[in-house]
């Protein structure tokens, strides 16, 4: 008998992906389900971008590259941290990676040793507790509900460090709730951080560009504690590139050797293709997204206008990404027929069989009171989605 190994047998499968598969498995079967499960732009990818793939095949750009990527995207990106973030991220700083869930996991392998406690405020994206536990660390959970807008306090961080702390990681803005720390927020917890020099903080902003008010502020921005933070960011959400797969860090030069020396060993770089494609993106305008990012706003609109006439759902107003993440405790304990609701994943099934549409329980995100749904699709898709799982819940009782 084969005997898989520990790591394996105690890593959970993807929330996500998993419900996604349910919902591709109905539809195959004739039903017709609109899954809202995945968190992936409905929209194409750019033009400009995918001619730049082309050039890229006509010159031959089909061999190997540098590991952690061209020299020529390491600058791009370099510039684009300078205009976007106003960080400076030399090139030996930059690692480019098969998206950016591979730029967090290597920086994780980076960091941790057996035992090493690693603070992930809740909720959180699906992977970084799966990625601690694979590196032998210890997740230490600190939980934010919706009365805090899911973000975290000064006070709730400091109190989680202990001697054994080596990593943080957390999202702005955030998946799965679409909250955004402020500059004044981020300075709040960066005045807590350097007080920990042992501490190195994961700060995920792949949905920098997806906000629907003010600027998009950076942890890495304040110089005290600079030196202790890797930026992950990527091409995969705001520019349509999912399928690309290349993500990317801007990081301490130790951290990002040590991603590099990772890379080297389990990866190697990544498509080259996708690399010429990405130095257009990196080189663009943020202000090509404006068409993207208010569709996204619209929607997001729609869906909170729609959710105050579901019973027993509570949202917040998210600030970015494109992720509403109601809470729907109030459900617990409520029936339909067989369907009795004793936690936010019997709401998930019983929304994919009575409504057939699929959304994501709370619990793969660290909070077991909420589901998550993706509003990357039309807005009537959203209309019809939002009036079924209305009608599915009038059915509670």
């Amino acid at each position: 008998m084969i005997q898989l190994a520990n790591r394996i047998l105690a890593m959970e499968e993807s929330a996500t992906i998993a419900m996604s598969k349910k919902s591709r498995e109905l539809k195959q079967a004739g039903k017709d389900v609109i899954s809202l499960s995945l968190g992936e732009p409905d929209f194409f990818t750019p033009d400009f971008i995918k001619q730049a793939a082309v050039e890229a095949l006509d010159q031959n750009y089909t061999q190997y590259t540098p590991v952690s990527g061209y020299d020529d995207l390491r600058e791009a990106i370099s510039e684009k941290f300078e205009r976007d973030n106003q960080l400076t991220y030399g090139k030996d700083q930059i690692v480019v990676s098969t998206g950016a869930k591979q730029s967090i996991s290597n920086v994780v392998l980076s960091i941790l040793n057996k035992g090493d406690e690693a603070i992930v405020p809740a909720p959180f994206w699906v992977s970084y507790l799966e990625m601690i536990k694979v590196a032998e660390g210890i997740p230490v959970v600190i939980e934010a509900g919706i009365e805090q807008d899911f973000k975290i306090t000064p006070a709730q961080l400091e109190s989680a460090i202990t001697p054994k702390t080596r990593l943080m990681i957390f999202s702005t803005p955030c998946n799965p709730t679409g909250s955004v720390y402020t500059k004044n927020e981020l300075r709040a917890l960066a005045d807590v951080i350097v007080k920990h020099p042992q501490l190195v903080v994961i700060s995920d902003e792949i949905y920098e560009h997806i906000r629907f008010e003010g600027e998009h502020a950076s942890l890495a921005q304040f110089e005290d504690i600079y030196p202790q933070v890797v930026t992950v960011n990527g091409v995969s959400k705001a520019w349509a590139m999912t399928g690309w797969r290349l993500g990317y860090i801007g990081a301490p030069k130790e951290i990002a050797a040590a991603c590099d020396k990772i890379q080297g060993q389990f990866t190697s770089a990544t498509c080259s293709i996708a690399q010429r494609a990405a130095i257009a993106a990196a080189k663009a305008d943020p202000s090509v997204l404006k068409d993207m990012v208010n569709a996204f706003h619209s929607r997001r609109d729609l869906v909170l206008r729609m959710i105050k006439d579901i019973p027993g759902f509570k949202a917040n107003v998210p600030k970015g990404a494109f992720y509403v993440f109601p809470d729907i405790s109030a459900l617990f304990g409520k029936s339909a027929g067989s369907f009795t609701i004793t936690n936010a994943n019997d709401l998930c099934l019983y929304l994919l069989e009575e409504a057939l549409v699929a959304v994501v329980p709370g619990d793969a995100f660290g909070d077991k009171n909420c589901i998550r749904f993706s509003y990357a699709t039309s807005e009537a898709v959203l209309t019809d989605a939002m009036t079924r799982i209305k009608k599915a819940v009038e059915k509670l009782s």
